[in-house]
């Protein structure tokens, strides 16, 4: 059986650097310490050398000291004098002694007329000086002087304190001075710890090794990540954008720091972006793309962000108009087969009730009707996809009470549409516009769309497709003329799913192919959309159709 010995668990990044700085405190403290102990100590030295010199210097001058060596025994006046200015001055010593350096005074009086223990040649040459020496007392710093009278050296005289009494002074010192550094490093290491602490909550106790694999991690899954990534700081800048985020947004260049506004995106995503609450599955425009935005701020104890997820669902989006194109041709579908069976109906009690002929002339009515419809919109527009569009379009929009028209001059032969101009985006604008048009005609007086497809323009400069859609409802309002292509604006009230994308999805799919969309006021009321795409120049058609005149498609 092995005995499984845990591994100690690595110190966090907080509690590395409260380690190192508590370390850094201490051994500048003490380093400090130490300096100051050092210069204290010599300052002491100094100073007790300084203040040897006074005393020493103070007795030579004293005219009782001059009278007292002119006595027959200098020892009985010098001795009680020399013990007081000991206990003034607070020196160790003070020794008076004959020029040759002979003991007149000593703090113990078995040295008196013992030579000195030091140096005194420089005194007897007549100068004052100070050493540290070890005599009779130990080591000591000493300062020597003469002492004359007359102009003569009649003695000398020495004032020392032992260096024993300059090491208790500066110990005195080294105690106060410890007690402060014991205060500092204190303080420091509660400082660093209060710091670390704080550190250690925004770092989650993580050490600097699992920073850096988040960090690693962090990288690889942001580019890693197709869906868009937007992270905002607490002033809406930009602070983190991944490149699933740069492509859906259609941004380029060094971002980060830039404010949402100045990115030069739409006004309603731009909103949504900088708005404070949380937005959830909202649908939005890019340059080129439709995107389902979702924001979340980012909060701990105030705002300190907001993070960003971007879907592009720009091919879900058409996949969901021909869905409903679909399922529009499949209503109308329904109705045409209910519409068929009534017919069928009466043809059938015609023939019961004898009358054939009158049977036949009823089917053959129905029949030529229907197929009136059908050789019109194939004469005119002989591109499958959008004659089998415009044809379903046509019985939605009877079944909604509005007759769908498509232009005579409408020309459009199959294969004349290059390969860059894919038939999704045909039935995304040409659909929209119709749809929208019959809204708005659905109840008018006549109710009446009228379509025209056609190409202009077959010289140098190239061809372009041209659709147009009129209709005789009321009409944009001419202060709306550029607000009814951006996304959410609707003059109608809104329905499952909203309003206000179909026309924004137009124009999108009209400037991804570098065309372009207009709305005008049609002829006797309503609005005419018309929307220009260019053509390469060798999908030019063999035979294009003229432009159709004042009276055509309206």
């Amino acid at each position: 059986m092995h005995l499984r010995v845990p591994r100690p668990r690595p110190r966090s990044l907080a509690g590395q650097l409260f380690a190192m700085q508590a370390v850094l405190i201490a051994v500048v403290v003490v380093g400090y310490a130490l300096f100051t102990y050092l210069s204290d100590r010599g300052q002491a030295e100094e100073a007790a050398g300084r203040q040897a010199r006074a005393v020493s210097l103070a007795i030579a001058d004293s005219p009782s000291v001059a009278e007292a060596i002119r006595t027959p025994d200098p020892t009985d006046r010098l001795q009680p004098y020399a013990v007081r200015v000991m206990e003034d001055t607070d020196v160790d010593f003070v020794t008076i002694m004959d020029p040759e350096g002979i003991r007149w005074t000593h703090p113990d009086p078995k040295q008196i007329g013992h030579p000195f223990q030091g140096h005194i040649e420089r005194a007897q040459r007549g100068q004052t000086f100070t050493e540290t020496y070890t005599g009779t007392l130990g080591p000591s710093v000493r300062a020597v002087t003469p002492i004359t009278d007359d102009g003569r050296i009649v003695g000398l005289v020495s004032a020392g304190i032992k260096v024993e009494e300059i090491s208790k002074r500066a110990q005195e010192q080294l105690t106060a001075l410890s007690g402060v550094a014991a205060g500092a490093l204190l303080l420091g290491a509660v400082g660093t710890y209060v710091i670390n602490a704080r550190l250690r909550r925004h770092t989650h106790g993580m050490n600097a090794d699992q920073l850096s694999r988040m960090h690693d991690y962090h990288q690889a899954a942001l580019h890693a990540v197709r869906e868009g990534l937007l992270m905002l700081d607490g002033q809406y800048r930009v602070a983190l954008i991944n490149d699933g985020g740069r492509e859906l947004l259609g941004v380029h260049g060094d971002v980060v720091g830039a404010s949402v506004a100045d990115l030069g995106l739409p006004s309603q995503l731009t909103g949504a972006l900088l708005a404070s609450e949380q937005r959830v599955d909202e649908v939005h425009l890019a340059a080129d793309r439709v995107l389902v935005v979702n924001t979340s701020p980012v909060s701990g104890g105030e705002r300190r962000g907001t993070v960003v997820t971007l879907r592009d669902v720009t091919e879900l989006q058409s996949l969901t108009g021909e869905l409903n194109s679909e399922r529009g041709f499949t209503q109308a579908l329904r109705s045409q087969a209910h519409e068929a069976a009534n017919r069928l109906h009466t043809v059938v009690s015609l023939i019961e009730l004898g009358r054939a002929e009158e049977a036949v002339e009823f089917a053959t009515a129905e029949l030529e009707l229907a197929q009136a419809l059908t050789d019109q919109v194939v004469a005119a527009v002989s591109e499958p996809v959008l004659a089998a569009l415009l044809l379903g379009k046509t019985a939605q929009a009877n079944e909604r009470g509005v007759e769908l028209v498509v232009s005579q001059d409408s020309r459009l032969d199959d294969g004349l549409l290059p390969p860059s101009l894919p038939a999704r985006d045909l039935v995304t604008i040409l659909g929209n516009l119709v749809d929208n048009a019959v809204d708005a005609a659905q109840g008018a007086v006549p109710s009446r769309v009228t379509v025209a497809a056609y190409t202009e323009g077959a010289g140098a400069g190239g061809s372009e497709l041209v659709l147009r859609v009129s209709d005789t409802g009321a009409g944009v309002d001419p202060a709306h003329a550029d607000l009814v292509f951006e996304r959410g604006f609707s003059t109608k009230p809104a329905g499952e799913g909203g309003r206000g994308l179909g026309l924004a999805l137009v124009r999108q799919a009209v400037r991804r192919h570098g065309g372009s969309l207009t709305v005008t006021e049609a002829e006797g009321g309503g609005a005419r959309f018309e929307a220009r795409l260019p053509l390469s120049d060798g999908a030019a058609p063999a035979a294009a159709g003229a432009r159709p005149g004042a009276g055509d498609a309206v």
